[in-house]
């Protein structure tokens, strides 16, 4: 039974990882904030930053030295990398279902860009079958919205998203939570299986 308590408490907590998630996709946020609006979709694979500096240390060199100081004393702490050459897809669950990850990758994040409407609006959006004619609709909706989520979900089962509006935008207007985006956590998940 010392055995048991001993093992469980050398395991990270729950929390801890999904404290670390959180700073991840928060800090994705803000990276691709800075770029602006009007974003293509973006995909990064979260690292463990101790794991990556043990298996190539020259990765110090690309983080400042309070993140590596930190990464000794917190096994949870994420690396976020952008992936780059994505593979050509017609849609967001198109790419998404290319996606794997070798298990180095302990998690993922996605930046996407979405027009919301008031629900009457979105009713009749859906309504409309030409996909070149409901983007007019959408963009001559005076009460449209342009949102970025950016979801992040761990291979253990985390998950947490941030949420911007283009209308609040700024960092004290984020809407932060576990499932604010539930079916893109899940097909993010799902790149995972």
């Amino acid at each position: 039974m010392h055995d048991d308590v001993t093992s469980s408490s050398t395991q990270p907590s729950p929390s801890s990882r999904s404290r670390a998630l959180a700073r991840a996709v928060t800090e994705t946020e803000a990276h691709v904030a800075a770029f602006g609006w009007d974003q293509p979709v973006r995909v990064f694979a979260l690292v463990r930053t101790n794991e990556a500096l043990a298996a190539d240390p020259d990765v110090a060199e690309l983080l400042d030295a309070a993140t590596v100081e930190e990464s000794r004393t917190d096994p949870e702490l994420l690396m976020v990398v952008e992936q780059e050459g994505l593979p050509a897809a017609a849609d967001l669950e198109h790419l998404l279902a290319q996606l794997a990850w070798p298990e180095s990758v302990h998690g993922a994040a996605i930046s996407v860009e979405r027009l919301v409407l008031p629900p009457a609006a979105q009713e009749e959006a859906e309504a409309i079958t030409d996909a070149a004619e409901r983007l007019a609709f959408l963009q001559a909706r005076p009460d449209r919205e342009a949102i970025r989520m950016v979801v992040g979900v761990l291979r253990s089962g985390e998950s947490w998203c941030a949420l911007r509006s283009r209308t609040h935008d700024d960092d004290a207007s984020i809407y932060q939570g576990e499932q604010l985006v539930p079916g893109l956590t899940e097909a993010l998940a799902a790149t995972f299986l």
